[in-house]
């Protein structure tokens, strides 16, 4: 799988690539990560990439020439992309069914806006789909590209090495997930549930769904409410 990531400050994203799963998955040619600098395709002799917008206003908005060059030079290279998104704080709230349907792709290219954000023409004629990772805004997409592609490549066969894990996470059944615990099974007299040490498949695992429905209904009741 391919992630093609168009950025004013590619350096941003120099160490999310760099470390653990992400590391192991590119290193393993199960996914590769291309950042493209954006002021490559910048104009003039300064390489510009932002202007002042129209109408007036404060901020300076990325511009659709060096982005439409970056999209061109990108599928010359690699064919056509199956999404190209833009992540906005106006786009749909990212969720992990997104994630899930994400991982089937082979390319997908991902904007980083930054300042007021890119010339509404790139939105409407090339971006296909628009992804907000929260009701807030940063300072620009590199850390949302980066949260985007680390919940899409763990789903990718052999990136993570138990490839059961990423289907027990939060969210993929809707619930949050249960509690998890580890050695030693007593400290400070606070003690690992029994049945988690009982070696009985079918009760930890209804163990585990009651603990999850739980733990949802207190911190999460949304997500059922969604059923």
């Amino acid at each position: 799988m391919n992630f093609h990531i168009i950025s004013a400050v590619p350096n941003l994203l120099d160490s999310p690539f760099s470390h653990s799963i992400l590391k192991r998955g590119i290193d393993k040619g199960l996914m590769q990560v291309n950042v493209y600098d954006l002021r490559q395709y910048g104009l003039g002799h300064h390489k510009q990439i932002d202007d002042y917008q129209y109408g007036g206003g404060a901020g300076m908005v990325l511009m659709i020439e060096p982005i439409h060059q970056c999209i061109k030079a990108i599928k010359k290279e690699f064919g056509e992309m199956d999404e190209i998104i833009y992540l906005t704080p106006d786009g749909a709230s990212y969720n992990q069914g997104q994630a899930n349907q994400l991982s089937l792709a082979k390319n997908i290219i991902i904007i980083c806006g930054h300042y007021k954000g890119i010339d509404q023409r790139i939105r409407d004629h090339f971006v296909t789909k628009e992804i907000s990772i929260g009701d807030y805004v940063i300072s620009g997409g590199e850390l949302g590209a980066a949260i985007l592609v680390d919940s899409i490549a763990r789903l990718i066969p052999g990136v993570m090495n138990d490839g059961t894990s990423a289907l027990t996470d939060s969210f993929q059944d809707d619930l949050l997930a249960p509690p998890v615990y580890t050695r030693p099974d007593s400290y400070n007299e606070w003690k690992v549930p029994d049945v988690l040490k009982s070696g009985h498949d079918a009760n930890i695992q209804a163990w585990r769904e009651e603990k999850a429905y739980e733990n949802t209904k207190r911190n999460r009741p949304d997500l059922l409410k969604e059923k």
